[in-house]
């Protein structure tokens, strides 16, 4: 039997956070899912739980629902009890520090100043945890950056959003098939820079092998 993939939305739960800067991952986890005609039909583990196919690959995509800084109070028990390998995980949040239009995936690292970030990495005991962080840029002026997060992204900004939404889908479709050092390769930056690094690298190789 092949391992499970786990990709990890992070967001606060409710209405009144849905269209929330904070609550990228959980737009990117529900595209994901929408896209590959899953639905979060399943909870488990204080988290909304899609579970199929992508890729040939047997995936969870999960939605915590213990709010932002408790992710890992979700992210812990889904791991343990789907036994998945740490190297099959996938963490999907936002990041103050990269410009809107702007994704970058990492194979590990500190959590950045991100709290539910910091929940998993902490809840787990470890920072080698790939992630793909989709920038939402600074607050404007001296905005305290904790309202910034909570607020919709301006009329201006929808557009670039919803394109970089689906850069994010690709990517972690990428990393599913191909692994984290190809889905960085290919998605990593703004549209045009990714692009670019597209066509300069060899053609995508043969997806890694799964575990049996």
């Amino acid at each position: 039997m092949t391992d499970r993939f786990l990709i990890v939305g992070l967001g606060n739960p409710g209405r009144d956070y849905e269209k929330t800067r904070h609550n990228i991952g959980f737009r990117v986890a529900e595209a994901l899912a929408a896209k590959h005609g899953l639905s979060f039909a399943k909870k488990q583990a204080k988290a909304l739980l899609a579970e199929g196919s992508i890729a040939e690959r047997r995936v969870l995509i999960a939605k915590p629902q213990t709010y932002m800084n408790l992710s890992g109070e979700s992210v812990r028990p889904l791991v343990s009890f789907y036994n998945i390998p740490l190297a099959n995980v996938l963490i999907i949040l936002d990041d103050l520090d990269i410009p809107l239009g702007t994704l970058r995936l990492r194979p590990n690292g500190s959590a950045g100043g991100q709290n539910g970030m910091k929940s998993i990495l902490g809840q787990l005991g470890t920072q080698n945890l790939a992630r793909l962080r989709f920038g939402i840029g600074r607050p404007p002026g001296r905005m305290d950056a904790a309202a910034y997060v909570l607020q919709p992204f301006a009329t201006d900004e929808q557009m670039l959003v919803i394109e970089t939404l689906d850069r994010a889908v690709r990517a972690a479709e990428t990393w599913l098939q191909y692994g984290i050092e190809t889905a960085m390769t290919r998605h990593n930056g703004t549209a045009e820079e990714a692009a670019r690094n597209a066509t300069a690298t060899a053609p995508i190789p043969k997806p890694e092998p799964t575990s049996e």
